[in-house]
C-alpha cells in the first residue's frame, strides 16, 4: 500500500527488504576451517600460559618435589630402585596432570570469562579438542621434567622408546577424560577435590597398561604381553576421545545451565 503525495511521488509504508547473508558458525568450512577453530582455543590458553606461568611452573615444581619425596622415601628401604620407578613415574604422572586440569576452565570461572567462551561462533567440539591439546602439551612437557628427575634419584633410566610411547598414549587418554571431567566439574565449588576422585576409577586401565609397559622394559622381559597392553591403552584413547566428541555439548549445556 502506497500514498500519493502529488502526481508522481509516493510514500512507501513498509522497511525496505535486506539481503542478509548466511553466517557460518560450528562446523561450516571444512576440515581447515575446524582445524583453524580448535587451534584459536588451543593458542589462547598456550598464549596465557606464556605469560601468566600459572600452570607449568607449578606442573613442574610439584613434580619434581613429588619424584624426591618419593626418593628419599624409597632410598632406604628398596634394594632395587628398577622395583619402584615404574610406580612412581606413573603416580607422579597423574597428580601433576591434575593441577593442569584443574585449571583447564576454572580460569575462565575466575575470571568472568567462561560466558563468552560458550558464546563462540565454534562448534562445542572444537572447544573440546582445543582444551584437550593446550593440556596435552602441558601434561608431556611435565612429563619431560620427570623422567631426568627420575633418572638421577633412582639411577633408572625411562628414556625408552616403550615407555615413552605408553607415556604419549596413555597422557592422551588421561588427558582426553581429563578435560571431559574438568568441563563437568567447572562450576562446582569443590572442583579442585572432586576431579581427582572422579578420575581414579575410570583411568585405572590407562595407568594399570601404563605401569605394566613400562615394568616390562625395565625389567627388560619378554615382550610378549605388549602388545595387549598397548591395545587396552589404544581402544581407551579411541573409545573416549569419541564418547567425549559425543557428549561435550550436553555437558556445556549443564555448565551454562
Amino acid at each position: 500500500m502506497s500514498l500519493s503525495l502529488s502526481g508522481n511521488a509516493t510514500v512507501q509504508d513498509s522497511p525496505p527488504q535486506l539481503d542478509a547473508a548466511p553466517v557460518q558458525m560450528r562446523t561450516e568450512g571444512g576440515l581447515a576451517s575446524y582445524a583453524a577453530k580448535l587451534w584459536a582455543v588451543a593458542a589462547k590458553d598456550l598464549r596465557t600460559e606464556l605469560r601468566a606461568k600459572e600452570i607449568l611452573g607449578v606442573m613442574a615444581a610439584f613434580s619434581a618435589m613429588a619424584v624426591i619425596i618419593f626418593g628419599m622415601a624409597f632410598d632406604l628401604r628398596v634394594p632395587q630402585p628398577e622395583m619402584v620407578a615404574p610406580g612412581v613415574l606413573w603416580v607422579v604422572v597423574f597428580f601433576t596432570g591434575v593441577l593442569g586440569l584443574n585449571r583447564a576452565f576454572s580460569a575462565e570461572v575466575d575470571r568472568g570469562s567462561l560466558g563468552a567462551l560458550l558464546l563462540a561462533p565454534v562448534d562445542r567440539s572444537a572447544l573440546y579438542f582445543g582444551k584437550l591439546l593446550a593440556n596435552l602439551v602441558f601434561t608431556l612437557a611435565a612429563e619431560i621434567v620427570i623422567l631426568p628427575v627420575i633418572l638421577v634419584l633412582f639411577n633408572v633410566n625411562l628414556f625408552q622408546p616403550l615407555i615413552l610411547l605408553a607415556l604419549l598414549l596413555g597422557t592422551v587418554g588421561y588427558v582426553a577424560v581429563g578435560v571431559l571431567f574438568a568441563a563437568l566439574t567447572a562450576g562446582a565449588r569443590t572442583r579442585e577435590s572432586m576431579l581427582p576422585v572422579l578420575l581414579l576409577p575410570v583411568l585405572a586401565p590407562v595407568f594399570m597398561a601404563g605401569l605394566k609397559l613400562t615394568t616390562i622394559a625395565v625389567d627388560g622381559r619378554g615382550f610378549s604381553d605388549v602388545q595387549r597392553w598397548l591395545g587396552m591403552l589404544v581402544a581407551f584413547d579411541v573409545v573416549f576421545v569419541t564418547v567425549a566428541f559425543l557428549v561435550f555439548d550436553l555437558i556445556w549445556e549443564e555448565v551454562s545451565a
